[in-house]
This record gives C-alpha cells, sequence and structure tokens, in this order.
C-alpha cells in the first residue's frame, strides 16, 4: 500500500484474544498502527481466540505482530537459544541471569499466509508477499513446507514435508526467513538421517553445531583446480580403463538391476582408511534395499566414514525431490571443511519423477515426457556442486557418481541424456553382458571418462597401455569370427587373449582391489601369462596368484601400493615372480614367450 492510500482507506486490523482489551489498549493500538502504517483511520476487529490464552494476537493483512504471552515466551526462548555454549554449569546459569536481566520484547512482527486449498502434499496460500523461491514456511499445526511456485495473481505454491492431512484450508502459515537446510556435524558420520536431518537410526540426536542450507551456489572456476588426484573404486574394470578423479562427476547408467549399485557400494568399501567421507543418497528405494546396503556398510565397517541419507519410496514427493540435494549439504560440510567426500546418487532418474509430479501438482507447464521445462538445471545445480576446491579454500574435494537407470539400455531417452551432458562420463553396464555372465557388466566402448589418465597414478597408467584397444578389437573379431569357420592362427590367438582378458575383468561384489592387485593382474595379463590356462579357469587362477602374492611377495606389493611409479624393472620384477608361481600351477606349460613380452 502507498501512503496516499493509507491516509484515505481504513486499516482493518483484527485483533484475536480472550479478554477484550480495554480503551486505553484500544487507543494504544491504534496509535502505533497509523504510525506503523500512516493511516489516519483504524478500525479494530475484536475475535474471540482460545488458543490465544492471554494477550493479543494482531493482525494486519498477512502481517502478524504476536503480543500474547505465548508469543512473549517464543522470544524468550529464542534469545536463549542464541547464547553461546559454556562447558560449565555454572558458566550457563551466569548466561542466563544476565540474558534475562536484559531481556527487552520486540514487537512480534511476523508475516502470516492463510492455506486456501490443499492436497497431494500441496499446498496453495494468500499472504507472504515478501516470502522467497526456496524459503522454508511453518504451518501452525508445526508441518513445514518449502515454497516452490510464486504466482503472479498473489498466490504460493508449497510443497509440504510430512503428512499433509493435518493441513486444512484456514491453516495459518508463517515464513521463517530461512531457505532449507540441516542440521550437521562431525557426529553425523555413521548414521542414517531423511532429507530433513532427522536420525532414523534408532541411536538418538545428532547433536548438530551447524545449520547447513542444502542449496548453494557451485563453487565458481576460480575457486576450483584440476582433477588429478585418483579416487579408486578397486574394480579393476573401472580403475584400469574409466579412471575416476576426486571433483569428478561420473555417471553410472544401465537397465535394472545390472550391478549399478554393487559398483556405488564396492567404491564406498574401497574407501577403507583413505580419508574419504563418503554419503549414499537413496531416492525412492525400497526400505528393503536401503537396509541392505546399510547391513553391508555395517559389516564391512565402512558405516564408520559414511552417511546414509534415505527418502524411501513411502515418502511423499517432496522429500524425494530435496533428498539428492540434503546428501550434496552433508558432503559439501565436509569438502569446504578441507576433506574429500564421495556421494552416490540412487537415483536421479527417481528424482527426476518426483520432480515431475511436483510440477504437475504446481500445474505447471508440461514438456517432453511431461517433465517440466527445468529439469535440465533440476540436476545441474546438483551436479556442478562437485569439484575439487583450490588450496586456499582448503582444497577439499566432492566426487559425484550418479546413478541413472535406462529402460532396454536406451541412453538416448530424456533424463539420460541430460545428465550425460552433465557428468564428466559415463560407465555404461550393458544388459547383453551382465545375462552372459560378466560382471561387473561394463561396456568399454559405450564407456568414457573424460578426465582420462590424469587421474590415474603412474603405475596404473604405464600397466594399462593398449588394454582398451585389444578389448575393443577382441569384440570386433569375435562379431566377424561367427561368419566363418576357416581362422588363421593369429586371429584363433586374438581371441584366445581377448576372451581371457574378459574373464579377468570378472570380479565379485564386495571385494574391491587394491592398486598393487589390479597392476599385477595387468601386468601378467598384457604378457599373456593367462593364455595357457582354460578360460574358465582364469578368475579362479587370478585371484590364487594374488592370494600368492600377498603372502610370499608382500614387500613387491607394498613397493607398488607406496611407490606407485612405473618402471621396467618393476614390470619384469613382478612377471618374474608370477611365472615361479604359475609353472608350480602348470608345470608341464612353458611360459618363456610370456616373459619376453612387453
Amino acid at each position: 500500500m502507498t501512503e496516499d492510500n493509507n491516509m484515505t482507506a481504513p486499516l482493518k486490523v483484527d485483533i484475536r484474544c480472550v479478554a477484550e482489551p480495554d480503551e486505553p489498549q484500544q487507543r494504544e493500538i491504534c496509535a502505533f498502527m497509523r504510525e506503523k502504517y500512516g493511516a489516519s483511520d483504524v478500525t479494530l476487529n475484536i475475535i474471540n481466540d482460545p488458543s490465544v490464552i492471554s494477550g493479543f494476537n494482531i493482525f494486519v493483512g498477512d502481517d502478524n505482530y504476536d503480543w500474547s504471552t505465548l508469543g512473549r515466551i517464543r522470544q524468550l526462548r529464542r534469545s536463549i537459544q542464541a547464547l553461546p555454549k559454556e562447558n560449565s554449569f555454572d558458566g550457563i546459569i551466569s548466561l542466563l541471569k544476565e540474558d534475562i536481566r536484559d531481556f527487552k520484547l520486540d514487537l512480534g512482527y511476523q508475516q502470516v499466509g492463510e492455506v486456501v486449498a490443499v492436497g497431494d502434499s500441496i499446498a496453495i496460500i494468500e499472504g507472504l508477499r515478501e516470502t522467497a523461491y526456496g524459503e522454508i514456511v511453518l504451518f501452525d499445526c508445526g508441518l513445514k513446507g518449502m515454497v516452490q511456485d510464486i504466482r503472479t495473481d498473489g498466490t504460493i505454491g508449497i510443497v509440504l514435508f510430512g503428512d499433509a492431512t493435518e493441513v486444512l484450508e484456514g491453516s495459518r502459515v508463517v515464513r521463517t526467513g530461512r531457505t532449507a537446510g540441516i542440521p550437521i556435524s562431525n557426529r553425523i558420520l555413521g548414521r542414517m538421517i531423511d532429507p530433513l536431518g532427522k536420525p532414523i537410526d534408532g541411536k538418538g540426536d545428532i547433536d548438530a553445531k551447524e545449520y547447513f542450507p542444502i542449496e548453494r551456489p557451485a563453487p565458481q572456476i576460480i575457486d576450483r583446480q584440476s582433477v588429478n588426484r585418483p579416487l579408486e573404486t578397486g574394480i579393476l574394470a573401472i580403475d584400469s580403463m574409466f579412471p575416476i578423479g576426486k571433483g569428478q562427476r561420473e555417471l553410472i547408467i544401465g537397465d535394472r538391476q545390472t550391478g549399478k549399485t554393487s559398483i556405488a557400494v564396492d567404491t564406498i568399501l574401497n574407501q577403507m582408511g583413505k580419508d574419504v567421507v563418503c554419503v549414499y543418497v537413496a531416492i525412492s528405494q525400497k526400505a528393503s534395499s536401503v537396509a541392505k546396503v546399510v547391513n553391508t556398510l555395517q559389516k564391512a565397517g565402512a558405516m564408520d566414514y559414511t552417511v546414509v541419507v534415505s527418502s524411501p519410496a513411502s515418502d511423499a514427493a517432496s522429500l524425494q525431490y530435496i533428498a539428492p540435494y540434503a546428501g550434496c549439504a552433508v558432503a559439501e560440510y565436509f569438502m569446504y571443511h578441507g576433506r574429500d567426500a564421495l556421494i552416490i546418487y540412487d537415483d536421479l532418474s527417481k528424482h527426476a519423477v518426483a520432480y515431475r509430479t511436483i510440477s504437475l501438482l504446481l500445474e505447471r507447464a508440461p514438456g517432453r515426457e511431461a517433465y517440466p521445462g527445468d529439469v535440465f538445471y533440476l540436476h545441474s545445480r546438483l551436479l556442478e556442486r562437485s569439484a575439487q576446491l583450490s588450496d586456499a579454500l582448503g582444497g577439499g574435494s566432492m566426487t559425484a557418481l550418479p546413478i541413472v537407470e535406462t529402460l532396454g539400455g536406451d541412453v538416448s531417452a530424456y533424463i539420460p541424456t541430460n545428465i550425460i551432458s552433465i557428468t564428466d562420463g559415463q560407465i555404461f553396464l550393458d544388459n547383453e553382458l551382465f545375462n552372459a555372465g560378466q560382471r561387473p557388466a561394463v561396456n568399454v566402448g559405450l564407456s568414457v571418462s573424460r578426465v582420462g589418465s590424469s587421474a590415474q597414478a603412474h603405475v596404473m597408467k604405464k600397466s594399462v597401455k593398449t588394454l582398451r584397444l585389444d578389448l575393443a578389437q577382441y569384440r570386433e573379431m569375435q562379431v566377424f569370427s561367427q561368419f566363418g569357420s576357416d581362422l588363421d592362427e593369429t586371429t584363433t590367438q586374438q581371441l584366445k587373449y581377448g576372451a581371457g582378458l574378459m574373464q579377468l575383468l570378472k570380479q565379485p561384489n564386495k571385494a574391491p582391489l587394491t592398486l598393487a592387485e589390479q597392476v599385477i593382474l595387468l601386468i601378467c595379463a598384457q604378457r599373456k601369462l593367462f593364455l595357457e590356462v582354460p578360460e574358465k579357469e582364469i578368475p579362479v587362477c587370478s585371484q590364487e596368484l594374488l592370494a600368492w602374492f600377498a603372502r610370499e611377495q608382500s614387500a613387491l606389493c607394498l613397493k607398488i601400493e607406496h611407490g606407485r611409479k612405473y618402471s621396467d624393472e618393476l614390470a619384469d620384477e613382478i612377471m618374474e615372480a608370477a611365472l615361479s608361481w604359475i609353472s608350480k600351477q602348470l608345470p608341464d606349460r612353458t611360459h618363456e614367450g610370456s616373459s619376453k613380452e612387453k
């Protein structure tokens, strides 16, 4: 309202109370309103409201002045909560006495709105003219919601966090002045929380010291540095050909039940002892599936450095929508404290479906596949927050492994193509390879890491050599060999070598390999050590070889693990040790030619 309109139109003031204000009180209220709003005429509307108990709750449009006894108590409580924390009991008592002595009442001003429609976890309210997009609002029943739609007609769309049955038409809503965030501290490690930061593992409070916003701008280019430190998954097929660096965003994509979550869990297990904080975000998963993952992490001791953020399929779409942002806030907290963090979003295709549900309920215009027009921004603003921070900001990092489910291996669908264009590469899990028994079912042709060998240890980079090219040639020869029966000796040997590599890349779940173990297998494979081993026996033979190295050649393993530098002398030493072992396993075979391969 402009000042001229205030001077001409009477100002309506609603006073909710149990006992009506007397004439002196009414005069004081009118004088305050005239001064506050510049109105020449004030009309008081007295409303009997037993919930006020005592005092007055005054409303001017969507402005509220809570002068009730409960409002004063809330002010005092906020004042006490804002006190600095003291370790000693005497210090706390001293601060309380000082705060109560110096406590001064404020005007109790806040903006309020009124619910005009509610349904499907969406509330439409009138009022709150100054509210911002993404701000948290509080309903009089205690339920929280987030502003998601600010309309030209003055109404606001709110997504509700919880049971919407308690929100009724006519319910009051107040601003909190804060965007969505979660309470967090170092004690959150090893815990399972919901998207609002509440513990759901039955282990008590987290005792959070900070309130971290779930949405914040991504680090600017000047705040980042290049990705050049490896984050090893422990999976030979990935670490050798599609290396992941700290601060990278690598997509895991494939059909349902092709081992996407298994790769993510193995990556978490492989971070043990490497000072990496892991965050696993389960979006619209079955509660039993999440419990299975947590149980796996607990048995391996990985929950000590892991946080699980779970929003199961039974949750409202609004909670599933904010779940990955809440998980990202947890990982960011550690990144900005100078630590390395790994976050897994399982999975973002279900996250997009939750956002589509919210958008359709808010009556936004649907686009391709009924997704709203800003669905790309939905994931780009999330994944862009992953980074390797500069040394000036502590040098922390956040590595993201988003998971996306495809249908029939179609990577050209809307959501997969969006996320592929945002991330720094993808690991594509092939349904045919999975059904053929290749685990993990990584498709070498469709998988890529745009960081490349810059995120590999020197010893790994040099040990890989032509592995990916050899596999590509094998797949090509395999196709052509189906059309002919007469193959020359060179082609036969190449097919046998390629089949052996595929067998070598088979790896059971929950058994990540160390850097030394991967280097040993790569060097032995490319020097044709396994060429004389029957194809089906290669996985067992390789595991026995690694067990022998760990038992009998521990010094050599430590040299690889800690030195991380490749040399021909090191490769020869590995090969000599491997030949001594395999000669005992296959005494009738000769491997003199193998030892000369480089």
